[in-house]
């Protein structure tokens, strides 16, 4: 399936949820705010929001500094 990350055209396997995806980008343990098709999609929900063929996925995490 094809699916839009951060503006960019990625190819996925077929039954990948949003947990699979940040897996999949090495980002399962940060603390990232993930938004589909213009909703925000809630932390808690990842493991069970499947993507669908043509999703556009905006994952956003947070910078320390100081």
């Amino acid at each position: 399936m094809d699916i839009t990350l951060n503006g960019e055209a990625r190819a996925l396997e077929a039954a990948c949820t949003i947990a699979a995806l940040l897996e999949m980008e090495g980002l399962a343990q940060r603390r990232v705010a993930v938004e589909v098709n213009g909703e925000i999609v809630p932390r808690g929900r990842h493991g069970e929001h499947p993507l669908a063929d043509g999703d556009r996925v905006e994952i956003v995490h947070a910078l320390g500094g100081g």
